[in-house]
């Protein structure tokens, strides 16, 4: 076995364990609502409410910030597409049944999450050019992120990557316009 291949199967491997724990695990009401709140907030109107209030209020710095977000989303979402169909990765949920969780998954792949690498790519440009929103942006950033785990509908290494790519995009078009 190659050092790649010991890799991708050492991941593997933790990702179906933690999916085994947390597709068992009742959560307690308050995480249950939290978690749904969080990926409906992921699905896009969050962020794009949330860009709509900075075209109004967001002072000078707004059509970069709003820019660089919009940008790196939509990036985003068209290698997300591309990536989840070059890697052909089955959901959590179609792997093994949730026990508390009925949502249904918009497509059968899971690798990169979607919707972390957009909460990323958004929240990264907006809060390095509005750093008092960083700490509400990340919250919202994170729990996306961990609601698409726990609902069953990503592993924990699609949500890393999701992350990683997500803040490698935000950064990368808030330089480019700036």
């Amino acid at each position: 076995m190659s050092v790649g291949q010991y890799v991708l199967s050492f991941i593997e491997d933790g990702d179906h364990r933690l999916m085994h724990r947390v597709h068992s695990w009742s959560a307690p009401q308050w995480i249950r609502t939290w978690m749904v709140a969080a990926t409906r907030g992921g699905d896009g109107w969050l962020w794009y409410a949330l860009c709509a209030l900075l075209l109004f209020v967001g002072g000078e710095a707004r059509f970069i910030a709003v820019g660089a977000a919009s940008l790196a989303a939509s990036i985003g979402i068209a290698l997300f597409v591309i990536l989840k169909r070059i890697c052909n990765r089955t959901r959590p949920c179609h792997i093994r049944p949730h026990c508390w969780a009925k949502l249904l998954p918009p497509d059968r792949f899971s690798f990169p999450s979607g919707h972390t690498i957009t909460a990323f790519a958004v929240s990264v440009p907006l809060m390095v050019v509005y750093p008092p929103l960083a700490t509400l942006l990340l919250f919202c950033a994170f729990s996306v992120a961990a609601s698409r785990v726990v609902l069953g509908m990503h592993f924990l290494s699609d949500v890393l990557a999701g992350a990683l790519l997500g803040t490698l995009l935000g950064m990368g078009t808030l330089a480019l316009l700036s």
